[in-house]
């Protein structure tokens, strides 16, 4: 029995990759430095990081979030982030002063503006409170978000250091950090928020791209055990062998993270968009660049280096 998705690619297709290897590798290393010159650059920071003026307002009756921030931008504030709760007629709304002033009358002059951009005759709204939140959160906020990163490095590498073997775990640290600065990099160059959300999806991807790569490294151990053949083969058939598994992981994923962009609303814009990106990028490296680095000076497998130890020998001839 054919299904669509699952017949759309062969089950096991005879694509050379490690003969791109060189071409992939240079590919990835031009998007690497390109990616490290646009973080270095800069990226837009959102208020989650730089600071700014808060602002509570409560509706007679529910608004939407999308004709609040469409109010403001029309008024002056558009890179506004305006969000819902509670009942559905309480918004937050968080933005930058227009005159970038931080003082106490300069705080109290952008609410009343807000105030008077969203409110209509239909639907009026009240102040319920406004606050001027400083950068200094925003530099917690950031080094949080590194420190999270770095756990999540350390973790991989332990994990797939006792799993597999040290080189497979450098290999997937360097393909999931470079899917992770490709993400960060398209943020920096063009222009868009970075706020908590696309940092969220960030992390997001590093798990996403951990997995498929994963996936392919354990599917070399077994045929490098099993298969007589060079490491170069053994990697072209591993990679054959979980294609069909990797992409229709990544579409389905795509697909449901491209519903979040769509009808998520503005708020999970960077969120959604992050993964998308992510799930492109973690697909081809998982492909095309995880394997070919087990290829490279000190990273390059042998056979030697995923036979059963010793210890794992007499395990198994221990077992009925």
């Amino acid at each position: 029995m054919n299904i669509f998705p699952l017949s759309f690619i062969p089950h096991e297709p005879r694509i050379d990759f490690m003969k791109m290897r060189w071409v992939a590798i240079v590919i990835a290393a031009l998007l690497f430095v390109g990616s490290i010159a646009g973080i270095v650059k800069g990226f837009n920071y959102a208020l989650d990081f730089t600071g700014g003026t808060v602002v509570e307002v409560r509706f007679a009756q529910s608004t939407p979030v999308d004709q609040v921030r469409e109010r403001l931008a029309a008024a002056g504030y558009d890179g506004a982030q305006v969000q819902s709760f509670g009942s559905g007629s309480d918004v937050l709304v968080r933005l930058q002063p227009r005159d970038g002033e931080t003082t106490t009358d300069a705080n109290n002059r952008t609410a009343q503006d807000v105030l008077a951009a969203v409110s209509t005759a239909e639907n009026p709204a009240t102040l319920l409170r406004t606050e001027f939140v400083g950068p200094q959160v925003g530099r917690e906020l950031a080094l949080n978000g590194l420190y999270a990163a770095i756990f999540v490095v350390v973790g991989f590498l332990i994990y797939i250091g006792f799993r597999f073997e040290f080189k497979f775990a450098v290999s997937a640290t360097l393909t999931t950090m470079f899917d992770v600065l490709v993400v960060a990099g398209y943020f920096a160059w063009s222009g868009l928020d970075f706020d908590l959300t696309v940092l969220a999806g960030l992390l997001a991807v590093m798990g996403f791209s951990i997995n498929d790569t994963i996936v392919v490294f354990d599917r070399v151990r077994e045929n490098f055990r099993t298969l007589r053949a060079e490491p170069n083969e053994i990697f072209n058939r591993s990679i054959n062998q979980t294609l069909s598994r990797t992409i229709i992981t990544s579409v389905v994923f795509f697909l449901s993270v491209l519903a979040l962009y769509l009808y998520g609303g503005g708020s999970l814009e960077g969120l959604a968009l992050s993964q998308m990106i992510g799930a492109v990028v973690g697909t081809l490296s998982s492909i095309f660049l995880a394997c070919p680095l087990l290829t490279l000076g000190f990273l390059k497998v042998t056979k030697q280096d995923l036979l059963p130890k010793a210890k794992d020998e007499a395990e198994l001839a221990r077992r009925p």
